[in-house]
């Protein structure tokens, strides 16, 4: 007879409780829903945790994240995640990695070995490779995802329910460089200037991979690109006199005067808009006199121009000191030191907000808060504990109708403040996208001796001789394209000259105009053979299906169901199904649905949730690694 810990949880799970309690599942993300759907995975008795997580705690991170606390600051999240935990359950072991689930070590062997997976991530790269994973291991992934007080929880199995990439994610939000170096018309602008072009050519290393930033030359971006990257190697001239008395005067004229007057002089650049106004670094002077330091701790108010002034030197003056402080002290060999933009960092948000709200006075832009530029400029979406709780709560409950093998039962559950409508809404899991490139492909393994194996033996023995493929076809691997066509220069490297070792992918796309392979995704097993063997073989036998006829759209009344697909915080909005084609006419209605309503709107009388992205709020991507 059940005592104690076990009593009431046997009572509520009769025979899954057992199952529950020989469980081994993986928890890949330790943050704000980890917390708490560690929490509940060790409360509800599951016999083997593993927690797999990359990140340290912040101080941000303590308000939502409750297994933390101010001691636990700069430590591993799966690390004092297993400890605070373990607390609760000591009957549960619990393993944690601080490491990155990319990592080869975390291959498909490993995945195999659990019973459930379950996503808490706040990036889409990481979603993307875990859904591969789970796919190739043929695990069932319980995916998830928060942004506000929207939520959404997704089981994902493969060849039965649509996975994580069968609904195409919004890229990043992006500006081109010409509007956000010389035309910037919102805060936002500003902002991304401040941190993606000024504090790194300055600070840091140069900013042309920041993601938030469009360079691509094929339109009015490639002419003004040009005339930029003079002034990025100018500015980098005046970085050589860090530390110097006039520093600081130089690199204020050089952004604020002399580009502005560069700007000014295109004057069919401002026929149809205000041109901007350069600022003088003696007038501030004199208006600056007496604001102290500790206006930078005013951080829910919007400070004057002179304000800004003042913070913007003796930011400018800290982050100097702490570069040549580190110049000094680091050994950095060849590289010279960098510092890099970190929201938490008093230091360069400082920097990044008197910047900021400067560049704004020149282009007569309103200025923000230091808070509000954090929230930005840190890609701060706003967190809500409950939702986090709530989430994490569904995850566990949808994994309980996978332990069952009753996935008809499972859904995809949101979670929306829909006013008077409904806080939760579901549907039932989607048939896999027939076009997906994730799920909607032939998997197998490849044996490989990788000293000896090259590509032309995958190519002419393999894929040509034993699976039937023609002439028009591509070899892919995670780096870039390895064979197409017009590229066969790598065709008698070996997979080690390659870099394609255990566990790597490799993607054949077949491209024939007729009967159409799905594409092929093959996971590499390296094995040293015998000498008077082949170097490649499948140890399987493959049939490769097919590709399907796309079907034609129809179109279909009401709204189209939309899929809140978690991005680097959150969730955000996808078509949740190709066959169903949103009208003109409706996204009309939407539109206006969500100026009365906000970011999300019911369709009236059903369950349908449709997650709409807001232009104003200001939100974006940007690269905090």
């Amino acid at each position: 007879m059940a005592t104690g810990r076990d009593k009431y949880a046997r009572q509520s799970l009769g025979t899954l409780h057992s199952r529950v309690k020989q469980a081994r599942v993986l928890m890949v993300g330790a943050g704000g829903i980890g917390c708490e759907l560690l929490k509940n995975l060790v409360l509800n008795g599951f016999g083997e945790i593993h927690i797999v997580d990359l990140d340290t705690i912040d101080l941000s991170n303590l308000n939502r994240q409750f297994l933390f606390r101010n001691e636990h600051i700069k430590k591993s999240k799966a690390l004092v995640a297993k400890e605070s935990a373990g607390r609760f359950n000591p009957n549960v072991r619990i393993e944690a990695y601080h490491d990155n689930i990319k990592d080869p070590k975390f291959n498909v062997a490993f995945f195999k070995t659990f019973g459930v997976v379950f996503n808490a991530l706040d990036n889409l790269d990481a979603r993307r490779h875990v859904n591969k994973m789970c796919l190739a291991a043929d695990v069932p992934l319980v995916e998830s995802g928060t942004t506000g007080f929207n939520g959404q929880v997704q089981v994902i199995r493969k060849g039965k329910s649509q996975c994580y990439d069968c609904n195409p994610k919004d890229p990043p939000k992006s500006f081109p460089v010409c509007t956000i170096r010389s035309t910037p018309s919102q805060p936002i602008h500003c902002i991304v200037w401040a941190k993606s072009y000024l504090f790194t050519e300055i600070f840091g290393s140069s900013e042309d991979d920041a993601p938030e930033l469009n360079h691509s030359e094929d339109s009015e971006n490639a002419k003004e690109i040009e005339n930029l990257r003079k002034e990025a190697q100018a500015l980098h001239r005046i970085r050589q006199s860090m530390g110097s008395e006039d520093f600081p005067r130089l690199v204020f004229n050089k952004v604020f005067k002399e580009d502005i007057d560069r700007l000014r002089s295109m004057e069919d650049m401002w026929k149809s808009r205000k041109a901007p106004e350069p600022l003088d670094y003696d007038t501030l002077s004199q208006e600056a006199l007496g604001v102290g330091s500790a206006i930078a701790q005013k951080d829910q108010v919007e400070w004057t121009v002179s304000e800004n002034f003042a913070v913007f030197l003796d930011s400018l003056r800290r982050l100097s000191d702490r570069l040549e402080e580190t110049r000094a002290n680091a050994d950095t060999g060849n590289s010279p030191p960098i510092l890099s933009f970190d929201k938490d960092d008093e230091d360069t948000l400082d920097f990044v907000a008197a910047s900021a709200n400067l560049r704004s006075a020149v282009f007569g832009i309103d200025r923000r808060s230091k808070f509000d530029i954090k929230q930005m400029a840190g890609n701060i979406i706003p967190a809500i504990a409950t939702t986090n709780a709530m989430t994490a709560s569904l995850c566990v409950l949808q994994a309980f109708k996978v332990m069952r093998d009753d996935l008809a039962k499972a859904k995809m559950v949101f979670l929306a403040p829909n006013g008077t409508e409904r806080r939760l809404t579901t549907e039932p899991l989607q048939a896999p996208n027939p076009s997906c490139p994730a799920c909607s492909v032939a998997q197998s393994t490849v044996i490989v001796d990788p000293s000896r194996a090259t590509l032309n033996d995958l190519v002419q023995d393999l894929l040509r001789l034993q699976l039937g493929y023609g002439e028009e076809f591509s070899v892919n691997s995670e780096a870039g394209i390895l064979y197409d066509p017009e590229e066969d220069t790598n065709l008698n490297k070996t997979f080690k000259e390659l870099g394609l070792v255990d566990d790597s992918f490799i993607t054949v796309i077949d491209e024939e105009d007729e009967d159409t392979k799905v594409n092929l995704v093959l996971s590499i097993s390296a094995k040293e053979l015998k000498k008077d063997t082949k170097p490649i073989h499948l140890p399987e036998k493959l049939k490769i299906p097919p590709k399907p006829k796309p079907a034609a759209p129809t179109e279909a009344g009401g709204f189209v169901h939309a899929t809140m697909h978690p991005t680097s915080n959150g969730v955000t909005n996808g078509l949740q199904n190709g066959d169903r084609k949103r009208t003109a006419d409706q996204a009309g209605l939407e539109d206006e649905l969500v100026r009365k309503k906000g970011k999300v709107a019911a369709k009236p009388d059903d369950d349908d949730v449709v997650i709409v992205d807001d232009p104003t709020d200001g939100a974006i991507v940007i690269d905090d690694d």
